[in-house]
């Protein structure tokens, strides 16, 4: 196991999951992590994912972290574990459409951009509640919590206040609907990890440093 990986893990605990992202990685790089033990990762790229997927062992957890198009969804069904990036209600419907074709309820994360920033996609949180109710609405999903970046910033103050309020949002929706749905809070990267552990992140998407180590 690698040194970094491994300081990650012993820090979560048992409060947050690792998804290494491979992104741009190569089969040898990720089969590294896979002989050391690990089976949750993620990729951006519906057709990369799709290519991974069918030449890497079939016991790896495949997340989907990205922007997904709506014409990819079917394609990418079949081999994702959990969709962390679900911001459209044209998305939602495409999704339980495409599931109900394969008999399987899908696991989502509804993607959040509360840093408002122009680069990224997701809902604010004045539209949280309405779309969490309709993303529940469809018997094919499985809404299992929220997904958010911080701000891309150097200020820690203005990181710990946006994951404060992703972590104070995921609360209020498990209050409003239930523990079934919203316990797992994607949030923390190579950047910001830390942080994002203080303000109970469950998953954390590392990539970056886990494969600049030597």
């Amino acid at each position: 196991m690698k040194q970094i990986y491994t300081e990650i893990k012993n820090t979560c605990g048992n409060q947050a999951k690792i998804v290494v992202v491979s992104k741009k990685r190569s089969l040898e790089e990720i089969m590294d992590y896979y002989n050391a033990g690990v089976r949750d990762f993620g990729e951006n790229r519906a057709d990369d994912l799709i290519q991974k997927a069918e030449a890497l062992p079939k016991d790896i957890n495949w997340h989907f972290i990205g922007h997904l198009q709506r014409n990819k969804v079917a394609k990418v069904l079949p081999y994702v574990s959990l969709i962390h990036s679900v911001e459209s209600k044209d998305l939602l419907k495409v999704l339980n459409k495409e599931a109900q074709k394969l008999n399987r309820t899908v696991p989502v994360l509804i993607q959040f951009n509360l840093a408002e920033e122009d680069t990224k996609t997701g809902l604010s949180e004045q539209e949280a509640f309405d779309f969490a109710s309709e993303a529940l609405s469809y018997s094919h999903l499985n809404v299992k919590g929220i997904m958010t970046m911080g701000p891309h910033v150097d200020d820690e103050q203005a990181i710990e206040d946006i994951f404060a309020q992703a972590h104070n949002l995921q609360t209020k929706l498990k209050e409003m609907h239930g523990a079934d749905h919203f316990n797992e809070l994607s949030m923390g990267m190579s950047s910001d990890w830390k942080i994002a552990l203080r303000h109970g992140s469950t998953i954390l998407r590392i990539g970056t440093i886990l494969f600049e180590e030597r």
